[in-house]
């Protein structure tokens, strides 16, 4: 591709909304676990687009299933069967345990489909004032409105948004406790907060979940977007935690790359649903179901045991890490989602480390995400610590001058 850089932005400039900061780096082609620029550099790849490539780039077996299906047949509607949605929702229901599935275009989606869902459930059992939910401050669940409704930033410029909402602090149960009354309709939570932080959900914090939905009757969302399918070593860690979850909100790793979510459900909850109550015009076609599903047959041989072994192998080597560094305060996560919050802004160690050939990125200002494809292997997991390591050396020397 002949293109440089400075063409792009130049171009972009004059006609793409700035809704967005991006580095210094145009990607044109990708293999495995790595990226390559406009210019040939390689890139060792820890962030995937936000956790979305989850079999890596140009992956030969989702690769063939796209381009079988392109040339085949890409789109009709859900005016009409195909072959593909029920293939896919009956491997997310083997996964999740809840039988019934809702596909839309993305994580942010597949929220607002569980907030109407759990509406409209009251709605059908004649407790029409159950219009409250209760979320958790930190919490990133989409920038669509009922999403940013339940998200904890982003939300000054937008609002009127929809409620009630209440927001309660992930380190206090009892606040939990007193939030979710007969006036709420669902409970959502990240079991991890990705955006936020990389936050595991607290035991304490789970059971009070339980308890409080137990009580009060209130539904519980899990919002799995980025936990989700592999991601944490389990094929949903809100499961992990003990939670007994009416719906889950997936998408990101779902379809390897072809935009597609869902919203799982369970059946008494499903039972409530009418034909009519929503819809996606894109929502389970023919690509982004049959990519879903090659991803699900993926999960299900071996992929998520890899999880499992590689990412303990990443946090020994994080924790190694730490010990070598200072700045880094905590490593947090599971699996291949893991986080180091430091005591400095995490930027310079993301610049540090792009210039070095290794993509990570910066949440909550001080935290170093790292969301490497499920497929990466040990070598690479340990290049990316050693770049790592190389970056945090030289930072602390910059610091010391």
């Amino acid at each position: 591709m002949n293109v440089t850089l400075n063409d792009i932005r130049e171009r972009e400039s004059r006609h793409i909304v700035q809704t967005y900061k991006r580095q210094p780096v145009a990607f044109v082609r990708g293999r495995g676990v790595y990226l390559y620029d406009v210019d040939g550099r390689e890139y060792l790849d820890f962030v995937t687009g936000v956790g979305v490539a989850a079999l890596g780039h140009a992956h030969p077996g989702l690769t063939a299933v796209i381009a079988d299906q392109a040339a085949t047949l890409i789109h009709t509607s859900n005016l009409y069967y195909h072959p593909f949605q029920a293939d896919a929702a009956s491997r997310l229901a083997e996964l999740s345990g809840l039988p019934r599935v809702f596909f839309c275009n993305s994580g942010a989606e597949a929220v607002e489909a569980c907030l109407k869902f759990a509406r409209r459930f009251w709605y059908t059992k004649g407790e029409r004032d159950r219009l409250g939910f209760v979320a958790v401050e930190g919490a990133f669940s989409g920038r669509t409105m009922g999403a940013l409704s339940v998200t904890h930033h982003y939300r000054e410029p937008f609002g009127p948004l929809i409620g009630p909402v209440t927001f309660v602090d992930p380190s206090k149960p009892e606040d939990l406790a007193r939030a979710v009354t007969s006036k709420t309709a669902a409970v959502i939570a990240e079991p991890i907060i990705g955006e936020g932080g990389v936050r595991p959900m607290t035991p304490e914090f789970a059971a009070a979940i339980n308890e409080a939905c137990a009580r009060t009757g209130a539904l519980y969302i899990a919002d799995e977007v980025q936990t989700g399918l592999g991601r944490t070593g389990y094929p949903f860690y809100s499961k992990v935690l003990g939670l007994r979850p009416d719906l889950i909100s997936v998408g990101k790793a779902l379809g390897g790359g072809i935009p597609i979510g869902a919203a799982l459900v369970s059946e008494n909850i499903a039972q409530t649903i009418s034909a009519g109550d929503h819809g996606s015009t894109y929502g389970g076609n023919l690509l982004g179901t049959r990519a879903a599903a090659f991803v699900l047959e993926q999960l299900t041989n071996g992929l998520i045991d890899h999880v499992k072994s590689v990412g303990a192998h990443l946090e020994r080597r994080l924790r190694a890490l730490q010990l070598q560094h200072q700045i880094i305060v905590e490593v947090r996560g599971a699996g291949l989602m893991r986080g180091l919050q430091l005591d400095v802004d995490a930027a310079p160690i993301i610049d540090g480390a792009r210039e070095r050939g290794l993509l990570v990125n910066r949440t909550d200002e001080r935290v170093v995400r790292l969301l490497p494809p499920l497929v990466t292997e040990v070598s690479e997991i340990d290049r990316a610590v050693e770049i790592l390591d190389g970056v945090f050396s030289a930072v602390r020397q910059e610091v010391k001058a």
